[in-house]
């Protein structure tokens, strides 16, 4: 499946954007702005079943990953600089990644892990059966989000597929990265719904760095974008170096 590509930038460096599941790449507008003032072209798909990619009759992380695949190799004229996803995203990036091989990687509160028993459980509910809230609730849901955030996700929830859910019927695929094939951080939200501790602590031992913006939600780019990008930039220059560290704004998990 080709899908929809919002391309922006024309630095000689490329970055793979890939968002998760209910968004689009509208979610990361000003993330593009921000990379693409750092010397990257930008390519910020919109996955199967959102925004305005085409819809698929199964959905699933595989295939996800087949379909950017597919649509951004024809734009590479090598392997990408970095790729970048958020959450569900954060799972498709790591599958791309290891077929893409990119000189980065970088996963955002990535769907990794899934929670078991009735925690599990309620997660696919919500999910499955959740009405599209109005503009009120998500505010007071996320009360750290712009006025344009919250514009666009209600337009991405409009343009959503809800059956993309049924890509999470069978959570056994939600699992970290087999191998590492780049330098790779993981970035936390401060109370991540998917990443436990223990989980933190086997990322690490796979050669991974795991990082957390205080005080930041799912959504973490959201919730605090200033503290989000100085964490992504700062890590980028560092493994550009033979030694360096996290920027200012994120703190060791």
């Amino acid at each position: 499946m080709r899908l929809a590509v919002h391309e922006t930038g024309a630095g000689a460096r490329t970055a793979i954007l890939i968002h998760g599941i209910m968004s689009d790449s509208r979610a990361w507008h000003r993330v593009t702005h921000e990379l693409e003032a750092q010397g990257f072209r930008v390519l910020a798909v919109d996955l199967a079943g959102h925004g305005r990619s085409p819809r698929a009759r199964r959905y699933s992380p595989a295939a996800w990953a087949d379909d950017v695949v597919e649509t951004v190799e024809p734009m590479l004229d090598g392997p990408p600089d970095v790729v970048l996803g958020h959450s569900l995203g954060g799972l498709v990036a790591s599958l791309v990644a290891d077929r893409l091989a990119p000189r980065a990687a970088i996963y955002v509160d990535p769907a990794f892990a899934f929670p078991t028993g009735l925690r599990g459980l309620a997660y696919k509910a919500f999910f499955a059966i959740a009405p599209r809230p109005r503009r009120g609730a998500l505010v007071r849901m996320n009360p750290k989000w712009s006025a344009v955030d919250v514009d666009i996700e209600l337009a991405t929830l409009r343009d959503w597929d809800k059956r993309t859910v049924l890509g999470f019927a069978d959570t056994r695929p939600l699992v970290p990265p087999a191998r590492l094939v780049a330098p790779t951080l993981v970035l936390l939200a401060e109370k991540s719904l998917l990443i436990t501790e223990r989980v933190a602590s086997d990322l690490r031992r796979r050669g991974m760095t795991v990082a957390t913006v205080p005080g930041t939600g799912h959504t973490v780019f959201r919730d605090d974008h200033a503290g989000f990008m100085d964490a992504v930039i700062g890590w980028l220059r560092s493994v550009a170096q033979p030694a360096g560290a996290i920027a200012a704004g994120a703190t060791s998990a």
